[in-house]
Formats: C-alpha cells, structure tokens, sequence
C-alpha cells in the first residue's frame, strides 16, 4: 500500500478556481442583461418585484429591514473579524485554519463580486427602494453573496464541531440567514430574483474552494500528535477489507494513525477464506498497542474473535453496509471520523458472545445471531441491491420472506428447562439496536454481561402491526411502555417474546438458516450462545463527543470503565487479567444484579422501564 501526501497539507489549487468562478458570473450577468433578458423567467422578474412592493405591510418591512441591515458591508465586516478573533482566542487551542477560512471566504466573495460588477451593468428594479441604492450593479447581489460566505461559513464550522441535534439546529438557522437576506433584498426592491440566486451561487462556491484549499477534511482532522518519543514506540495492526475500504480511505487511516503515533503499522487484507486477515499471525511476538478493523460487522466480529481476550484495544473503522456495533457504540458514521473520534476516547472493556451448533465452529460475536427469517434475509440480500441500496436491500430481502412457514424450537436458559415456542425468526443480540435506529432487542447492552433474545412470531396483518407499533415505541422519540411480571415477557399480543440469560441453548424441529453478525452460516438445528463479560476491549468516543443510540448505553460509562485518568489520544495499558464491573461475573454464570434480575433459570425480571 502507498503512502500518499501528509494528513492536513492540503495544496492550494482550489483558489485556482476563483478566476474561474469570475467568468462564469460575469458569462451569466452579459446573458441576462443581454440575449436572456427578455425570455422567460427572466422576462417575469419585473412582475415579482412588483407584486412584492405592492403588498409590503409595515411588519415585513421591519423584518427585512434588519436582514439587510445584518447582511451590510459594515456589519459584514465586524462580524467577521468578531468571529475570526474568537477562534483565534480559543484557550489552548485556536483555530486558525477556521479563522483563515471564514476570513478569506468573505474576503475573496467581496472580490469576486467586485470584479463581475466591474463589467457586468444592471439596472435595479424599477420599484420604489427601501435602502439607499449603491453605485453597483444590480447583479449580483453583493448582500446575499456577503451573508452565505459568513454565515454559510460559520455553518460550515459548526457542522464540523457540533454533534447531534444541536448540530442540525444551529446549521440549519444559519443556512437560513442567507435565504431570508436574498428574500428580504426582493421585497425591499434592491435586486431581482436572479440577482439573488447569482449572489448565492457566488457565495457557495466561494466557500466551497476556500474550504477545499484551507480546511482539514473531517476525516483527517486529529488531535495534536504525541511528544516524539512515543513516535518510535507505538504499534498498530490495520485489518482492512479491500472492497469496503477503498485506496483513499485506507491513506486517510494510515496518516490519521501516524499523527496519533503510531508509527509503525502492519497492513493485512481480508480474504473470502480468512475475514480477520490473518490477524492471529500479525499479532506474534511483540504485541501491537492497537488493532484497527477497517470492514463490516462481518470484519469486526472476525478480528474480535480472535483479539477477544488478548487485552488489546480494538478501534473500529465502519466501512460495511450495516455497521451495527458502530452505530450502537455510537461511533460516528463516517469511517475515518469514526476512527479519530475512537482514538480521541478510551478502550472501554465490552461483552462478546462465543456461539457453536452443528456444523459450526466455536466463534465469538460482538453483535447478533439469528435464525430464520432475518438468517434468511440475510443469506438471500442481492449484492448489487446493496452496493447501490446499502442497509435498505436487506429490507427488500425480509418482504420476500415474509411469508415463509414458522419454525418449532425450544430455548433453554442458563440450563433451566427447555421452553418450546413457534416463531418467524429468533435473534440473540448483545447489543439491539438495527439501522435506522430500530430497538429489536431493547434492553440489550454490551456491558450488561448477559445475552437478550426475541422471539418474533406475529400472526397475520395484526400480528405485524402490533410488532412493529411496539418497537416504534421503544426507539428514540417514541412513547416508551413499560411491561410488568417477571421471566420471559411476551409482548405486541404474543408477537415478540423477550429472554434474558449468560447462556441460551435454541434447538430447532428442522434445519433452518443462521447468521452471526451479518454473516451467513450453514442451515442447522442447534445454537448455543455464552456470553464473555468484559473480553474485548473496545475504543470508544469521550463522552461529551457521543449520540449514542438508544440501548446502548456505553460511551457515557467510558469514564468510569475505562478509567478517567487516561490521555486523550492514548490507548490505556491493557489490564493483566480482564476487569468485571460491579454485578457482572467473570464466568458465564446468571449474573447476581440488584433488583431481583436472574433468577433460577436466567430468565430476567421485566426490564422495559423507559431506559
């Protein structure tokens, strides 16, 4: 694998492009003014400004009187260098390719804009003015191009350090500034609609080559290196899956790792044959301080099973079309920003599940096992539908199995006596939340020390609708219900039927298709899935940085698990023996909790209180 140019030097070309973004305004001002002017749309612009002057009410007028005043050339001017001071006063870290970034995007805008007017005349509309007229041409809006590159500029900062809600609500009200400035400049009758739509074409791609020429990418961005001397100490083992993580990806890890200082790293590629990439052979000797899975949950349950135990953190870069363990960990979508948001936290000590049955052998699995319909699903989800669908072809894959005839099985819990059930599909989950934010195992944690499972039989129309309406309400922004009685809950009118246990034995009347952890197994009759409490340790974004799922639950704990001492940035030394937390076991019994959870036969006490 080749190297490619440092993380974060980033050639200046992009500025390259501004002359050229002068011509095309300048090309698109000589044609409306000239062949264009009199065709339509451009031949209703005069029709637009004079209904908007002829229904003006004194409340709008004010309303717009402030968005003209805010999009100013002096206001302008003061807030920018208002901004461009506070990131460069940050303590202890100051932005300054952010400062030069907003700095440089209003100025060169205000160039650009200049330099078009110098040739491109336009009258402005022939209504009564509410702002005083500049000599400038009326196209293009000079306002409008002035408030996208500031405050499009700060939404562009602000989606890079916000997370979650609040970074959807203040991106989105300042996107809408510029919006309602180029409304606002119609209305007061200082330009027409496509001075406006010229002002915020120029603004965007102003910002757009500024920030392509000055702003780290997102997925490159890393905290300040170590001191050199942990540069020649520090080892890493890459595990990289060659369709899911493509050639500039696999670069951006690599730099990403060598600013962390890690600067020796091992690269090995999964195979059909060997999906941890021979990972078990790249971990002889000195052990590495880091395993990176860069793949799917396929990939990361391949390298767990054989990190698992080790003490050696593992840093999970999602690349795949599911990326459950990362979405439930509440890693951040993006593969690279997954991987610096991971190295920014702790190694936190997680659950695995060990599964055999006929005709498989002994492995762990950090996310799911099933059988029936989602093992069907999976095993019959075109590839092409998922390299153009993602997670959505797997969708496409249970409609067609929708009607595929029940299984008879029966379940034992922690060697209690066997349960005979009938159901569509049967899912063992250490973590339960799917795509899309879907809670099929609520109460499943990676820290919980024990393994959920759901039974999942609706009958007919009403059996589905009761299913899906009860899981609608457990996920995030549903009404939450609460169940009550102890043992096994069954719940939606008999269509789902929840367990708890270390150790769930699932016997079927007849082969039927299994999967774990999005992987398809052989069709069998027998599964049996123990937990591993605390036997992967797994590095998790700090708290502060995380929206985790619902369900999950982990990287609020990182602090407490993984001890708050530690360095940002560093990967806490791995324990001599694999740390339990308070009320989970070390051995694969029923776990002692508070509360009365565990019983004789493992089978937990209701547990759907709103989480």
């Amino acid at each position: 694998m080749t190297n490619t140019h440092e993380a974060g030097a980033r050639p200046g070309r992009p500025f390259l492009w501004l002359p050229v973004q002068t011509a095309v305004v300048v090309a698109l001002g000589l044609l409306v003014t000239g062949p264009l002017a009199h065709r339509w749309p451009l031949s209703a612009e005069d029709g637009v400004n004079r209904a908007l002057a002829a229904r003006r009410t004194p409340f709008a007028t004010a309303l717009t009187d402030g968005a003209s005043l805010l999009a100013g050339t002096e206001s302008v001017i003061v807030l920018t260098l208002m901004c461009t001071a506070v990131l460069l006063l940050v303590p202890h870290a100051p932005r300054w390719r952010e400062a030069a970034f907003l700095a440089v995007a209003v100025a060169a805008q205000s160039a650009v804009f200049l330099l078009v007017t110098l040739i491109v005349n336009r009258e402005r509309p022939d209504v009564p003015h509410l702002d005083p007229a500049p000599p400038t041409s009326s196209f293009p809006s000079g306002h409008v191009g002035a408030s996208v590159a500031l405050f499009g500029g700060l939404a562009v900062l602000a989606s890079r350090r916000l997370h979650g809600v609040r970074r959807h609500l203040v991106t989105g009200l300042l996107l809408a500034i510029p919006l309602f400035v180029a409304f606002s400049r119609v209305y007061r009758g200082m330009h027409h609609t496509s001075d406006v739509v010229a002002g915020l074409l120029n603004g965007a791609c102003t910002l757009a080559f500024v920030a392509a020429a000055l702003l780290p990418r997102p997925a490159e961005e890393a905290l300040p290196a170590p001191a050199p001397s942990a540069h020649n100490t520090r080892r890493a083992v890459v595990v990289r899956h060659p369709r899911a993580c493509g050639d500039g990806a696999a670069a951006r890890v690599r730099a990403l790792l060598r600013d962390h200082g890690y600067a020796e790293q091992r690269w090995t590629e999964t195979t059909a044959g060997d999906p941890s990439g021979a990972l078990a052979s790249c971990l002889g000797g000195r052990h590495p301080e880091l395993v990176v899975v860069c793949g799917g949950d396929g990939t990361v349950r391949a390298c767990a099973d054989v990190v698992a135990g080790t003490g050696i953190p593992l840093a999970i870069v999602p690349c795949g079309t599911g990326n459950l363990l990362a979405r439930n960990l509440g890693l951040p979508t993006d593969p690279v920003a997954a991987l610096r948001e991971a190295l920014r936290g702790q190694a936190v000590g997680l659950d695995v599940g060990r599964i055999r049955g006929d005709g498989i052998a002994p492995t762990r699995f950090a996310v799911m096992a099933g059988a029936g319909l989602d093992a069907a699903m999976v095993r019959d989800a075109s590839a092409r539908l998922k390299k153009r669908l993602g997670w959505a072809a797997y969708v496409v894959s249970a409609v067609r199995h929708l009607r595929d005839a029940r299984m008879r099985l029966s379940i034992r819990l922690d060697g209690g006596a066997p349960l005979e059930r009938r159901a569509r599909m049967v899912v063992i989950g250490n973590v339960g939340t799917l795509q899309g934010g879907l809670p099929l195992l609520p109460d499943a944690r990676p820290d919980s020390g024990r393994l959920e499972v759901v039974l999942l039989d609706p009958r007919g129309v009403a059996g589905w609708l009761a299913a899906a309406g009860y899981l609608a309400s457990r996920a995030p922004g549903g009404r939450r219900r609460r169940a009550s009685g102890a043992g096994p809950r069954s719940l939606a009118h008999g269509s789902l039927e929840y367990f708890g246990a270390a150790r769930i034995d699932l016997r079927f009347a007849r082969p039927q298709p299994r999967e774990l952890d999005g992987d398809v197994l052989p069709a069998g009759t027998r599964l049996t899935a123990e937990v591993e409490p605390g036997a992967l340790r797994v590095c998790l974004p700090a708290p502060a940085e995380t929206d985790a799922p619902a369900g999950a639950g982990i990287p609020t704990r990182v602090g407490a698990l993984a001890g708050a001492d530690a360095p940002a940035g560093a990967v806490p030394p791995a324990p001599e023996d694999t740390p339990t937390r308070a009320g989970t076991p070390a051995r694969s019994d029923v776990p002692a909790r508070a509360g009365g959870e565990g019983g004789g036969h493992g089978h937990r006490d209701a547990r759907t209180a709103a989480q």
